[in-house]
Formats: C-alpha cells, sequence, structure tokens
C-alpha cells in the first residue's frame, strides 16, 4: 500500500509544468470570441442610437402607410380679384367704308387726281370724265333760254301797247286777255328752258367722281382712258375720316359678358405695337354654324392697320373673383378638368372644376374650389383618387415657377 501511494506521488512530480497547466491554455480561444460578441453587440447598440440622433422620432409600425405614402406638394390658393379679358382673333377693317362710283351717265375717264394711301376732302374731285358732248348740249339748250326770254320780251310789250289803246276803244278786251296769256306763255317757257339748262349743267358737274365725305383712300380702280358707267363697280372705297376697327369674333358665352364701351387692346399680325379701342358694337345675332358673335373695337386711324389684315383683341370683361392656380394643378380628361385636393386622412381626392380665363399668373378656376383647399401642385397625373400621400406645402419661390410656366 506504501508503495503504491509512493509511486502515485513520484510520477505526479515528475510531470513537466506545461503539461500541468493545459487546461488553462485550451480555455483561452473561447474568452477571444466572447469579447468579440461583447465589441459587436456593442457597436450595434452605438448605431441605433445614432439612427435615433439623427433622425429622431421612433421606429415605424411596420402596419403604417404613411411610411410609403409619396410625398406631394400643396397650396392653398385662396381667392384673387382680377381683370378679367378675353383675348380673341379678329380681322381689321374700316368703321365705315364708302363705295364710291359713277353718279351720272358715265363716259371716259380722263384724269384720276387721287391714289390708294391719299387723303381726300369732302367734295374733292377723284377722277374726271369726258363731258364734250354734254357741253355742247348745255351752251345749245343756254341759247333757247335766251330765245324764250326775248319771246317774252316781245309779249310784255305786246301787251303794254294794247293795254294803252284799249282805254280809247282801238282794241277790245278780247284782244287784250289773249295778248296777256301770250306773254305769260313765254314767261313759262323761259323758266322751262332755265331749268333744262340747270338740269344739264347739273348732270354735267355729276360726270366728275367726287368725294362723299373726307377720309382715307382704300382703293382705287379705274384708270384713264377707262370706260365706265352707272352700272359699273365701285370706283375707289374711302374710309370716313380714317376710322378703323376690329371685327372681333366671340363665343356666345364671351359675348354675354361683354359690354358697349369697354376698353380693348389690339396688336395686328406680325407687330408687337398695341392699339388702344373700345367696343363700339356688339352683334345682336349668333351665328348657328359657328355659335360664335361680332363684337365691333373702333380704332383711330394709323399707318399699321391694315383693313383685311388679322389682328388679336384682348376685351376687358371687368373685375371678377376667383382662384387662381398654376397650369401644372390643373389635369384633364374625358370628364373636363380637374384638380387633386388633399381631405383630412391625407388622401387625394378628385374635384372636377370650370376653367376661366389665363392670366399672367394661371388659370382662373371660375367653378369647384372656394380658395381654402389643399391643391396638389404638381405630379396630380400620378395619382389615383383616395391614394393616400404626405402633403407638403409648396415654397413661394416654388409656387412662383409655376405661375410663371403656366403663363
Amino acid at each position: 500500500m506504501n508503495y503504491e501511494t509512493t509511486i502515485t506521488a513520484e510520477a505526479a512530480d515528475s510531470v513537466p509544468a506545461e503539461t500541468a497547466t493545459g487546461a488553462g491554455t485550451r480555455s483561452s480561444p473561447f474568452l477571444r470570441w466572447l469579447l468579440i460578441g461583447a465589441g459587436g453587440l456593442l457597436a450595434l447598440l452605438l448605431a441605433i442610437a445614432a439612427y435615433f440622433a439623427l433622425f429622431g422620432g421612433q421606429p415605424t409600425p411596420v402596419g403604417d402607410d404613411q411610411s410609403q405614402a409619396p410625398v406631394v406638394s400643396v397650396v392653398v390658393p385662396g381667392r384673387t380679384t382680377i381683370e378679367g379679358t378675353v383675348e380673341v382673333p379678329g380681322t381689321i377693317a374700316a368703321r365705315r367704308p364708302m363705295p364710291v362710283g359713277v353718279a351720272g351717265e358715265g363716259g371716259q375717264v380722263l384724269s384720276v387726281r387721287v391714289d390708294a394711301g391719299d387723303w381726300v376732302r369732302a367734295g374733292e374731285v377723284l377722277a374726271v370724265i369726258d363731258r364734250s358732248v354734254q357741253s355742247q348740249q348745255a351752251e345749245a339748250q343756254a341759247a333757247q333760254v335766251e330765245v324764250a326770254r326775248a319771246d317774252a320780251s316781245l309779249a310784255e310789250a305786246n301787251l303794254e301797247r294794247a293795254l294803252q289803246l284799249v282805254e280809247r276803244g282801238f282794241v277790245s278786251k278780247a284782244d287784250v286777255d289773249r295778248l296777256r296769256a301770250n306773254r305769260d306763255a313765254a314767261v313759262a317757257r323761259v323758266r322751262v328752258a332755265e331749268a333744262q339748262l340747270d338740269e344739264l349743267q347739273a348732270r354735267n358737274a355729276r360726270l366728275n367722281v367726287v368725294a362723299p365725305a373726307s377720309g382715307y383712300v382704300l382703293e382705287r380702280n379705274v384708270e384713264p382712258g377707262q370706260t365706265v358707267g352707272a352700272g359699273s363697280s365701285a370706283l375707289f372705297r374711302i374710309a370716313r375720316g380714317g376710322e378703323m376697327e376690329v371685327l372681333a369674333q366671340v363665343s356666345e358665352d364671351q359675348l354675354a359678358s361683354l359690354s358697349v364701351g369697354v376698353p380693348a387692346t389690339v396688336v395686328p399680325s406680325g407687330s408687337n405695337k398695341e392699339f388702344s379701342g373700345q367696343v363700339w358694337q356688339l352683334s345682336p345675332v349668333i351665328d348657328s354654324q359657328t355659335r360664335q358673335g361680332t363684337a365691333r373695337i373702333a380704332l383711330a386711324f394709323a399707318p399699321e392697320l391694315r383693313p383685311g389684315g388679322f389682328a388679336t383683341a384682348q376685351i376687358n370683361s371687368g373685375a371678377v373673383t376667383a382662384t387662381i392656380l398654376p397650369e401644372s394643378a390643373v389635369l384633364a380628361d374625358d370628364d373636363g378638368a380637374f384638380v387633386f385636393v388633399i381631405d383630412d386622412e391625407n388622401k387625394a381626392q378628385r374635384v372636377g372644376v370650370r376653367t376661366g380665363m389665363v392670366t399672367a399668373d394661371g388659370i382662373a378656376i371660375v367653378e369647384g374650389l372656394d380658395g381654402t383647399e389643399e391643391i396638389v401642385l404638381k405630379a396630380g397625373g400620378f395619382l389615383n383618387p383616395g391614394e393616400t400621400v404626405n402633403p407638403r406645402r409648396a415654397g413661394r419661390a416654388e409656387q412662383g415657377a409655376d405661375g410663371r410656366s403656366a403663363a
């Protein structure tokens, strides 16, 4: 028994130191992995803390739809008082055109004294027609007047002599009555001859083509040597006083918003110059085919206003109060114009509207909105009715940029 114990003790004393510490060496990898895991957990906690420090708030629940909703710019437009204008096309014309033709018998044109673009006075001779034959007729009639006057003088002398002799009984009262009748007839023949002479002279005067009123010559359709008559077409066309107008074609609804006397601005085609005028007449009827009427805008004379040319007219239709939206906010389809309005649940709802005039700030909405709604400013074409969105109020710069793009 003591022998075995001694052997065991000796064996234990003979084990090397490295073998005796083998259990501690095997435990060192476990500690290393434990430290690595703790460091990773600490880094994860720091990352989560940094996320909340930067973005704030609490984690969004998985079932919240707002996390996936698109962000849209919205605007509350309000209502604005604007000067209503109607922009329509039209044709320039003379306000009172006067066709001038032959008033007399006509004949061969000897000379033309004016041309298109000239100003003329009332009664001014425009063209002279040959009157050689008519002049001879007038001279012959003037001679007939002298003959009639001589006969009247002779009849008056015979009557005076008879009146002196009737008291002495040499001439009967019947002879006196006959002589008085001859005298009266001779005087009447003088008047007839004079009237015939006046008629011939008036006809000769009408051979000249004269201006019926002062104005601006628009057309000249006659040349020297041309033969004209009473049935000929107009030789000249004159704008009385040089006054012009624009015949603006407006729709039935637009015509109802206009009134006589309202101001208008006209820009001829191919020109940037503006001319001021006013509406002086509104068409009493509507064309059954085009459903349009005519607004006649009076204008003063200007060389740039050429009758027959096209022009654009802006007519003042009065002040109106309406909601103004940028063009990007107003959409349209087969059902008409509409906008997207954000409701209390942040859902986009389609609202039909009726548009009015287009201004420099945008499109006027005359029906469908009261101006207090949140209107989707842009990207409305990508939304669906009832879709949840994240509304964001648009800044003034963004609204102004959209308004200028709409203009």
